[in-house]
């Protein structure tokens, strides 16, 4: 018996829907759904243990989204056909909804739980990342954790200036901008995307559009919880509480923590006095009270230490390390710093610092994306590697973390427009921060910029990126926008966004905005100062290298492509890869050959450091799609003597070769071949075509050359002077199969005949 479901339906207002489903699947979760729209399907549980996990005093959240290879009926690559660790694609769709989930649960509720959502089926109109955050929000909002709101996520795309709720990946093509938005009916909570160069206002116009669909699918959410039968949220072990310990411990801390972040210190001095003061208060409890509430002095100690620090700047305008809010660290760049690679360029911003590499290739070296919801590759991509000595700590490297995924891809995201669509190469970039205290993804733009610069990547525009902050209090309404944030600022603050951008727009944003009813009047102001941020940076790259160089290094490869007709491909591959093989070994190059796929010609690579080795394939290529035209006079060299004439090639096409017979070289008889060529010899000749006869190509020396005075044409020969092959033995018909009998007759009869 199939059980009773339960259904909402959002209507996007261009004909397509979107549907919660409940009831049917995974009935032991704490929550479940199925959301679907045209045939991408999306599963969603929900489960958070009753229990806190002990000793842990955080949330121990979990979301985990994975795509099946079933899904589209699809097989996964390789080997081992199962699913295995997440791809990047993945790892950004549950950072994406984490980041939205994370704040909404209560700071004291330290369960495990975890999200876990899986593409189903999948329809290539339907981008499904765009409904997970719905998907895990309606879970969650038929169990019973204690979570504040609904929320949800949508994309939004612009063709033609009209804003797109979810556009396809085919309209996203040709889109103008591609940002995802989280938010609650209430508040817009994080906005990350790329962007064509778009204005401040244009940014916040599709936040603002998204916000208006968002509102309708919380809605949805609601209708579908009391249809379900809203669950009564849970009770759990809140966290242990003392007001008045709270309030010495504020009473022991504020002023020194104040007067410690008013002296604009460095990072690991301004740590070291904190850590002073907190040993301090900490003197001042027996070691019995300390065992009793220890953890309970550190939290109020820190929640002193924000306020102060948050008082400063709201009272005074000043920062941790003494900047103003407006005030850019000190910034210093290089480029060309490591010898050997393509490009490669230094960033240091304050107590931040990123070594950016550049590595060009072919398209062999294209990244590989093979998701079930989308096959394809990169031809420009960038890692981010983060160790942990650029923090000063010690920790096991365990590959490469969500973290590192999700800021190399902002950074990606944020030069790739910029890289022109007829570079030849596929384009890798690597950053390597060396240092942390601030946005170091930021840095890895700025760096990123340069390197390809410095790499002869001709780059539309230089990019730059900057980190801002917020702080404000409802109470009094004020507010301060931080540019170029540190790290200890990041933690403190009502929201931290990045923006990245060129001189004339904004090229890719990452927002996580932690404060309720964050007034879109802030947020254009703060994208304001940002631009201003972004601006001086932009100069002090444009000072180091004021433009790409004109070409690659020497050491570095360079690219030609050269089209080829598809009848030619065959002939440069050769058989079983001999021609090409050989010929990349000859001129020291690497060659790829693919064929396009509207056109089916040949798009052939050929990169190498020696000038000479791409020569060398251009004049093969040339060569091997050499066509004379009847009546044209070439140049030629004996390459093969014959007895009945001489093998000639083509100057001018290297390896195309034709046979001069031996009644072409001169208008007299000739008797040997030797007699009026020889090896070497290099002359012209006149192009005839295919003869008829033969069926050869035919070319002529004599036909260039003047006739002998009193010159006779030989008549032709007739058929029978020489005996044609029906005169050889008889006519065919005369060694029919009945006169064969008879010769085959026994000897017999022979005698008697």
């Amino acid at each position: 018996m199939i059980p009773k479901v339960f259904r909402e339906v959002i209507d996007l207002g261009d004909g397509r829907t979107i549907s919660i489903e409940t009831g049917k699947l995974a009935k032991q979760a704490h929550g479940s759904v199925v959301v679907q729209s045209g045939k991408c399907m999306l599963l969603c549980t929900v489960v958070s243990n009753y229990d806190a996990s002990p000793g842990i005093d955080f949330l121990p959240l979990t979301v985990d989204y994975r795509e099946k290879f079933a899904a589209s009926g699809r097989y996964p690559g390789g080997f081992f056909k199962r699913e295995a660790r997440p791809s990047d694609g993945e790892v950004l769709t549950m950072r994406l909804v984490d980041r939205v989930l994370r704040p909404l649960f209560p700071k004291d509720y330290h369960a495990e739980t975890q999200v876990m959502i899986q593409l189903m089926s999948h329809d290539d109109d339907v981008m499904p990342d765009a409904m997970a955050g719905l998907a895990a929000s309606a879970a969650i909002q038929l169990s019973d954790f204690p979570f504040e709101c609904p929320i949800s996520e949508v994309r939004v795309g612009r063709i033609n200036g009209q804003l797109i709720i979810n556009p396809t990946r085919a309209q996203l093509e040709v889109s103008e901008l591609d940002m995802v938005i989280g938010a609650s009916a209430d508040s817009v909570m994080m906005v990350e995307g790329e962007m064509h160069e778009i204005s401040e206002e244009e940014m916040v116009e599709a936040i603002k559009f998204a916000h208006d669909a968002i509102k309708v699918q919380c809605a949805a959410q609601i209708k579908l919880a009391e249809a379900f039968g809203k669950k009564e949220t849970r009770t759990y072990e809140a966290e242990r509480e003392d007001e008045a310990l709270a309030k010495k411990v504020e009473a022991l801390t504020y002023d020194k923590v104040y007067a410690v972040a008013r002296a604009a210190s460095a990072k690991h001095e301004r740590s070291a006095a904190f850590q002073a003061i907190k040993e301090e208060v900490k003197a001042t409890f027996t070691e019995e009270e300390l065992a009793d509430f220890g953890d309970l002095v550190s939290k109020y100690f820190y929640k002193a230490e924000k306020k102060a620090v948050r008082d400063l700047t709201l009272n005074e305008g000043l920062r941790l390390d003494g900047r103003k809010t407006t005030d850019i660290r000190p910034i210093w760049c290089e480029v060309d710093y490591l010898p050997s690679v393509h490009g490669s360029s230094i960033f240091t911003r304050g107590e931040t610092q990123a070594l950016a590499t550049v590595t060009l290739g072919t398209s062999r070296e294209a990244n590989q994306i093979d998701m079930p919801s989308f096959e394809g590759e990169e031809r420009f991509y960038l890692h981010y590697n983060f160790p942990p000595f650029s923090t000063g700590e010690a920790k096991p490297l365990r590959g490469t973390s969500r973290r590192e995924v999700g800021h190399g891809n902002l950074a990606q995201r944020a030069l790739k427009n910029m890289v022109p669509a007829d570079c030849p190469y596929t384009v890798r970039v690597v950053s390597e921060v060396l240092e942390s205290n601030g946005s170091s993804s930021m840095a890895t733009v700025c760096a990123g910029t340069m390197a390809l610069m410095d790499a002869g990547v001709q780059m539309k525009k230089p990019v730059s990126g900057i980190a801002m902050g917020l702080i404000s209090d409802a109470e009094t309404g004020k507010y301060a926008v931080l540019s170029d944030i540190l790290g200890d600022e990041d933690h403190l603050g009502d929201m931290d966004f990045k923006v990245t951008g060129t001189a004339d727009g904004i090229t890719a944003c990452q927002m996580d905005i932690k404060v309720k009813g964050l007034s879109y009047e802030i947020l254009v102001n703060a994208l304001k100062q940002a631009q201003a941020g972004r601006l001086h940076i932009l100069g002090k790259l444009v000072e180091t290298i004021a433009q790409p160089n004109a070409d690659v290094k020497p050491h570095a490869p360079k690219m030609i492509t050269r089209v080829i007709p598809n009848a030619f491909i065959g002939a440069l591959i050769g058989p079983g890869g001999k021609v090409i093989q050989e010929l990349q070994k000859a001129t020291k190059t690497t060659i790829v050959i693919n064929e396009d796929p509207i056109t089916e010609e040949g798009i052939v690579e050929i990169l190498g450091t020696n000038q000479a080795g791409i020569d060398a394939v251009l004049a093969k290529i040339d060569s091997l799609m050499f066509k004379p035209e009847v009546g044209g006079t070439y140049e030629v060299k004996v390459i093969k003597m014959l007895d009945f004439g001489a093998v000639v090639e083509y100057l001018d096409a290297p390896g195309n070769e034709v046979l001069l017979h031996v009644s072409e070289l001169a208008w007299e008889r000739t008797e040997n071949v030797t007699d009026v060529v020889n090896m070497g010899d290099v002359f012209n000749v006149k192009y005839f075509g295919v003869d008829p006869k033969t069926r050869k190509e035919k070319v002529s020396r004599k036909a260039l050359l003047e006739k002998p005075e009193g010159y006779v044409a030989r008549p032709p020969r007739e058929n029978n002077d020489r005996g044609g092959r029906d005169n050889r033995g008889g006519s065919r018909d005369n060694r029919g199969r009945d006169n064969r009998r008879d010769d085959r007759r026994p000897r017999e009869d022979r005698k008697e005949d």
